[in-house]
């Protein structure tokens, strides 16, 4: 008879912190992030925020030097402040390059690498979308991020991400 010794090691408060996350269920039409150790549930958008992705797409299909593919619903795994919890981000919109095909086959929960731009629309929580996305986007070294702000009615496009400090260089508004 073999005796096989049982694993009692306790779980850390980061490991039950994403387990309960990847164990979340939430209602259709909501989205589940988990930005800086916590766990944000978003309603469905408004028509707004809708229209606001729209236009944005629209531009960037007619405007890009590069034929590019979007995905309102792709989850991006980047890293946090907090290493041992990875941020789980699921950005308005997330732009490639087409021929990359980097959505093509992804995993729900994603690496960026390969993804040109990602946009949020603020709506109630503006503050993760300021800041916290902004500084996570920029540690995963994703090019350009656009911040449509509908609280403060601005555009803010953050380029040239420097990981080393986690923020973007350039902002132009």
């Amino acid at each position: 008879m073999t005796v096989m010794a049982a694993d009692h090691r306790a779980q850390t408060r980061d490991e039950v912190l994403e387990e309960g996350f990847l164990a979340l269920t939430v209602p259709e039409g909501f989205k589940a992030e988990l930005i800086e150790g916590r766990i944000v549930v978003t309603p469905p958008p408004d028509g707004d925020h809708q229209d606001a992705i729209e236009l944005v797409v629209s531009q960037v299909y007619a405007r890009s030097a590069t034929p590019m593919q979007q995905s309102g619903n792709t989850g991006l795994l980047l890293g946090s402040a907090a290493p041992a919890v990875p941020n789980r981000v699921i950005p308005d919109i997330t732009f490639a390059p087409r021929e990359a095909r980097v959505l093509r086959g992804a995993p729900p929960w994603m690496d960026p690498t390969g993804i040109t731009m990602v946009t949020e629309v603020t709506s109630g929580r503006p503050d993760h979308d300021r800041t916290a996305k902004r500084l996570a986007y920029a540690r995963a070294d994703i090019p350009l991020y656009l911040l449509i702000d509908r609280h403060r009615e601005t555009l803010t496009l953050h380029t040239d991400p420097e990981p080393r400090t986690g923020d973007y260089i350039g902002r132009h508004t």
